[in-house]
C-alpha cells in the first residue's frame, strides 16, 4: 500500500444497503452508550454485539441487517454477485470499506468491555463511534475511511465518476458514462 493524499467520501446520492446499515448501527450505538451510561451499564451488550455483528460481516460477508434491507428492496454496493438471492458483503479482498467493519467492530467491543471492567469513560468512545457512524452514512465523510485512505487501502464505494481501481467493471461504466 502506498500512502496518498485526498480526501475519501463515499457515495451518497442514493440509499444502498450498506450506507443504510451504517446509519442503523450508528444509531444502535448511541442509543445503546446512552442507556448503558444513564439507565444500566449492561445496556453495553448492545454495542458489543454490533461490534460482533460488525466483525462477522467483514469476516463472512453475511449481515442480518443488510438481509433485512435486501428484502426491503435496498441496493447493494459492495454485494457478492456470486449469491443473488442474499445480501453478502463481498469477501474476495481486504478493500477499505471492509476494513472499516472490522476495525469498528473490534474497537467498539474492546471499548465496552473496557467500559464494564474499568471505567465508564470508555463509552466515550462507543458514542463517538456511533455518531461518527451516523455522520459517514449522511455525509458520505468517515475519519476512519481517510485514515485508511491515506495508508494506501483501496476503496471498492468510489463517488460518481471515479471509479474503483479494485472494480475493473466500474472503469466500463463510468467510461460510458461520461461518452
Amino acid at each position: 500500500m502506498a500512502l496518498r493524499s485526498g480526501i475519501y467520501i463515499v457515495p451518497t446520492d442514493r440509499w444502498y444497503i450498506e450506507r443504510t446499515v451504517w446509519l442503523i448501527a450508528g444509531f444502535v450505538l448511541i442509543t445503546a452508550t446512552t442507556l448503558a451510561a444513564l439507565v444500566q451499564p449492561l445496556w453495553v451488550l448492545f454495542v458489543i454485539a454490533t461490534g460482533i455483528a460488525s466483525i462477522v460481516v467483514s469476516l463472512t460477508g453475511f449481515c442480518m441487517v443488510g438481509n433485512i434491507l435486501y428484502r426491503l428492496g435496498f441496493k447493494p454496493m459492495l454485494a457478492d454477485s456470486a449469491r443473488p438471492n442474499f445480501y453478502f458483503l463481498r469477501t474476495d479482498s481486504w478493500y477499505l470499506e471492509r476494513r472499516i467493519y472490522i476495525a469498528v467492530g473490534i474497537n467498539i467491543s474492546v471499548a465496552s468491555v473496557l467500559s464494564l471492567v474499568h471505567s465508564p469513560w470508555w463509552l466515550s468512545f462507543t458514542a463517538f463511534v456511533g455518531v461518527a457512524m451516523v455522520w459517514f452514512a449522511a455525509t458520505g465523510f468517515c475519519i476512519m475511511a481517510n485514515g485508511l485512505y491515506w495508508l494506501g487501502a483501496e476503496p471498492r464505494l468510489a463517488p460518481r465518476g471515479r471509479p474503483s481501481p479494485l472494480d475493473p467493471g466500474a472503469t466500463r461504466t463510468a467510461a460510458a458514462e461520461s461518452s
